[in-house]
């Protein structure tokens, strides 16, 4: 097996040919039209906005940062526009039960406007109704009912004098109330002359005396039946006064809203409400009869709670609701003090997200919206029964026992829009059997696009687009062209250009900058590089901190000679949106034993699940290629020398394999060398993650300790597609001061680390003596064989005698060396 040769610089980075666009600098291109590179997930969002059945929600899901909310807001936007507008929604006293407050819908704008009619309505009750009850028709219709009051009780007083004076006993009245005294001779008897009467005569008088008594009772106790009598006739008279007075203005309101005939329906429970509470508008004489006294409920209960104003919308609504609180999702009902208590009516109640949306479309963010209690609940109970309905939480809890707000349900015509990831969509498909009955529309947007020149001329669009937008210079073509390198880049993929719109908008802006700083009037591949560079800088200190404890030797890696057992490995830090490779020194060790590999890392707790997944892989294949005759005798350590921190990922495993065969084999492996890749079971190494930033972590060691001309890294054959490296390192690459290798299996890899063939087996399967395998292989049979000359002796019985032999017979005798 031939070594494999080191890869050419132009295939460590793709560029980007300038010569593909005809323009020179942005300026000259269009804004882009439409979202480029997501078909499917827009797709899908149109279906889910056009679809009116029950349940066909959206969730959109994908990477944060690649414009989700831009583009559902923008396709919304458009759908929305030529969608009618949607109806106000307006809260009325209930007259009747004024804990349940009574929903009216209104076409858009007149909500506005009926609360203005009322606010006029009630200004113009306060005038008319007390000038109309100051009036003198009617003080004189009231006179006159008090004087047939007055009438009645003087009649009934001088019916009862006259029978009286029949009788010769006349009706006095007296400050403590009436009493009948006999006459003779129209004079009045003294009690003495009384006396003098005959008995016949004294009886006489005490019976009719009697008599009278009860009339002048039965008199006085009908009088407050006529107080009572007149009493509903002066309200009667206010009634009808009031009546007059207000129904000619009620019915002006009325004939505005002739359409509306819930409108209607309310207007005439005012109507009614003001002519049995006119006190609220008239402050009456004191002391006059049936007059209202001024101290009835305040007028505040005429008043239109407008709770969802949409005269100025046009189309659909659009609604994002950025703290989605149960509250702030369905409504609430307010309170305010008075006296120490708090109080509230149809006033205080305030509109939810879900009353603005109603009619179109309401965005939520699903992190926000599961983060806060109860809101996903309330939501999932609107959608489910198709309805607002505004219930406070103390009550939905049971926390409080009083009397609070009932307002009428609302309903719901809603297309609620959840943005999220992916992982947030499949726990909730997963675990609230709810979602997928509410949610049915999945919207999943890519995280990168195609790198075509179709896309390339649209990726310079949308960088003239941006620079429009956030008043740019503009862009070059080479600016372009160093700018969709960088969209390489940050996909990791030749192919693939990334759709992370932040990422690209951030280096536009501060390339800007440097521009601006230079006193460039367009923005060159300089300043995009400019810029590059300080993004990286600022967020390098970490690294560059590890670097200069390895220059120290604090952090031990060898960048030359040779060790057994020892062997570079590459992992990839990441600290916020910055990332870095770091060379990570891995040792093995080997002794007799039961063909374990001990992970070093997992026995401490330090390693992840998928780590200790590839260690594991090692054990198969040691004993799948070399212990296919005898058992795998062996014992093995592995470790990552000075980590202090979590391992995880199988991107080391081959590295982790080199150094064990290198430990078995005694042959030591080139320092000069770094290694990163996945192995399996069969010895292929498969692709990894981060592979550009391991690679310039190992070059930027070496080139710390001085480059040689013989340092290099061996990555996967499949990851040379993602190779978009620094400049400097291809550099190096042209100048043969540093090298990249692609292997395909740990053979080649073997080969060039230490520098020795792996050696191909051949027909009976053994492998050369002097290769790599035919190395392991003897060591491992000889390990083999010495444990099993130990297991011999221990078979041995106490007396001395010699266990049975249960070898076979032409095997040959099992030493010890």
């Amino acid at each position: 097996m031939t070594k494999p040769e080191p890869l050419a610089p132009d295939a460590l980075y793709k560029r980007c040919d300038p010569g593909l666009f005809s323009f020179e600098t942005t300026a000259e291109l269009p804004d882009v039209s439409g979202i480029i590179g997501q078909n499917r997930a827009i797709g899908a969002v149109r279906f889910g906005v056009n679809i009116q059945r029950e349940g066909y929600n959206l969730y959109v899901m994908g990477p944060p940062g690649i414009g989700k909310h831009t583009l559902v807001r923008q396709f919304l936007e458009q759908k929305a526009a030529g969608r009618t507008t949607p109806d106000d929604w307006c809260y009325v006293n209930n007259f009747e039960q004024g804990h349940k407050p009574h929903a009216l819908r209104l076409p858009p704008g007149r909500g506005t406007a009926l609360k203005r009619d009322m606010e006029k309505l009630v200004e113009e009750l306060g005038v008319v109704l007390p000038a109309t009850f100051e009036g003198e028709e009617y003080r004189s219709r009231i006179q006159a009912l008090e004087e047939e009051l007055k009438e009645r009780q003087e009649h009934g007083f001088s019916n009862l004098a006259e029978e009286a004076g029949n009788h010769n006993i006349k009706l006095f009245r007296t400050p403590s109330g009436f009493a009948f005294a006999p006459l003779k001779d129209d004079e009045v008897l003294g009690p003495d002359e009384f006396e003098k009467l005959p008995k016949e005569e004294q009886t006489r008088i005490e019976q009719v005396v009697a008599a009278l008594q009860e009339k002048l009772q039965a008199l006085i106790r009908q009088i407050p039946q006529w107080r009572k009598e007149t009493r509903e006739k002066v309200k009667d008279l206010n009634r009808e006064t009031t009546r007059t007075a207000v129904s000619h203005l009620i019915d002006e309101v009325k004939e505005r809203y002739a359409d509306l005939p819930r409108v209607v329906e309310y207007l005439a429970t005012v109507e009614q409400d003001v002519i049995d509470n006119v006190r609220n508008f008239v402050h009456g004489d004191e002391g006059s009869e049936g007059m209202p006294d001024g101290k009835g409920e305040s007028l505040h209960r005429y008043q239109v709670n407008v709770l969802v104003d949409n005269k100025d919308t046009e189309g659909a609504p659009i609604v994002y609701l950025d703290n989605p609180t149960y509250l702030n999702l369905v409504g609430r009902a307010e309170h305010i003090a008075q006296f120490g208590t708090l109080i509230t009516d149809f006033t205080l109640i305030k509109p939810g997200a879900l009353h603005q949306a109603c009619g179109g479309y309401l965005l939520v963010d699903a992190y926000k919206l599961l983060t806060h209690p109860f809101a996903w609940e309330g939501l999932k109970r609107a959608l489910y029964s198709g309805e607002i309905r505004i219930e406070s939480l103390e009550k939905m809890l049971s926390l409080v026992s009083t009397v609070s707000l009932e307002p009428e349900a609302i309903p719901l015509d809603v297309k609620v829009v959840i943005v999220g990831d992916r992982m947030t969509y499949y726990l909730l498909h997963e675990y609230d059997p709810d979602f997928a009955e509410l949610f049915k529309v999945a919207a999943d947007f890519e995280g990168r696009i195609p790198r075509n020149d179709d896309n390339k001329r649209i990726y310079a669009q949308l960088i003239a687009t941006l620079a429009r937008k956030e008043k740019l210079r503009p862009f070059d073509r080479h600016a372009v062209a160093r700018v969709i390198e960088h969209g390489s880049r940050l996909v990791e993929d030749t192919e693939h250009l990334t759709a992370h719109m932040r990422s690209i908008a951030d280096v536009l802006r501060e390339a800007d900058y440097w521009a601006g700083e230079a006193g460039h009037a367009v923005v060159g591949s300089a300043d995009i590089q400019q810029a590059i560079e300080h993004q990286v800088h600022r967020s390098s200190r970490v690294r560059e901190h590890l670097l200069e404890e390895i220059r120290r030797g604090t952090i031990m890696i060898d960048t030359d000679g040779s060790r057994v057992g020892q062997i570079n490995g590459l992992s990839v830090l990441s600290m916020g949106d910055f990332a870095f490779g770091q060379p990570s020194r891995i040792t093995a060790t080997v002794h007799i034993g039961e063909g374990s590999v001990v992970d070093i890392e997992r026995e401490v707790e330090l390693g992840g699940a998928i780590h200790s997944k590839g260690v594991l892989i090692l054990s198969s294949f040691l004993a799948a290629r070399y212990a296919t005759h005898h058992p795998l005798a062996l014992s093995a350590s592995l470790v990552f020398e000075q980590n202090y921190g979590m391992v995880d990922g199988d991107s080391a495993s081959l590295a982790e394999l080199c150094a064990l065969l290198s430990a078995i084999a005694g042959l030591p492996i080139l320092q000069s060398f770094a290694v990163t890749g996945s192995v399996n079971q069969h010895g292929q190494v498969q692709p990894i993650g981060g592979v550009n930033e391991k690679i310039e972590g190992f070059f930027d060691v070496c080139r710390l300790k001085g480059l040689n001309g013989r340092q290099g890294v061996l990555i996967p054959a499949s990851n040379v597609k993602h190779l978009m490296l620094r400049q400097d390192v291809v550099q190096a690459v042209s100048e043969g001061q540093f090298h990249v290798y692609a292997v395909e299996t740990v053979d080649q890899a073997l080969s060039l680390l230490l520098d020795t063939e792996a050696g191909v087996q051949d027909a009976d399967g053994n492998w050369p003596e002097d290769s790599v395998n035919g190395r392991v292989q003897a060591r491992l049979s000889e390990m083999a064989h010495i444990r099993a000359s130990f297991g011999d002796h221990a078979r041995d019985k106490g007396d001395g005698s010699p266990a049975p032999d249960t070898s076979d017979a032409d095997a040959p005798p099992r030493h010890v060396d």
